[in-house]
């Protein structure tokens, strides 16, 4: 079943749950404050899930679990200026 795992109250994010491991991640007004993985994806034709928008957030140690399983590593590139 699938459940909302972020919230928000009047537009201003309130909380923010990791999809694998359920953590709940840190939050102060509305701005989250440790790093998330947060993709979304649309699935097109060829797929079993055409028409599907598939979205989570997981934590940074789960993400960094995930990306310790891949056989290709992940692709890094380095961002100078953060805002």
């Amino acid at each position: 079943m699938w459940r909302r795992l972020r919230e928000y109250k009047n537009e201003w994010l309130q909380k923010v749950i990791c999809n694998h491991c359920g953590k709940e991640l840190k939050v102060e007004q509305g701005i989250l404050k440790e790093g998330c993985f947060n993709p979304k994806y649309k699935f097109d034709y060829f797929s079993d899930k055409d028409g599907e928008i598939h979205e989570f957030d997981l934590c940074e140690a789960c993400y960094d679990k995930l990306a310790a399983s891949f056989v290709i590593p992940v692709t890094l590139k380095e961002e100078t200026e953060l805002l």
